[in-house]
């Protein structure tokens, strides 16, 4: 996310309803971080077990999560975040 250094503490505190999301749908871990070298930029991270279990949180989205995502990406200037996924390798 780029986020306006004055609106960072809000969108910290708004952000924070993602981790509830995220748990629910099947995520173990979640994070929200602020990088150290540019203070607009904040990374979202969470860690669900398989791509398919990625895939069913898409499914269960609900109504009222679509309106904290909402709220969440209302602070985003510049467009929309930036998604990556990243996954996991085993030697």
């Amino acid at each position: 996310y780029d986020i306006a250094p004055g609106d960072a503490a809000e969108f910290v505190a708004t952000a924070a309803a993602l981790e509830r999301i995220r748990r629910r749908d099947g995520a173990i871990e979640w994070g929200l971080y602020r990088d150290a070298e540019c203070e607009t930029r904040f990374v979202e991270t969470f860690y669900v077990p398989s791509w398919l279990e990625h895939m069913r949180q898409h499914e269960r989205i609900t109504v009222a999560d679509r309106l904290v995502e909402g709220r969440v990406r209302a602070f985003q200037r510049n467009g929309a975040p930036r998604v990556t996924h990243l996954l996991g390798t085993r030697p």
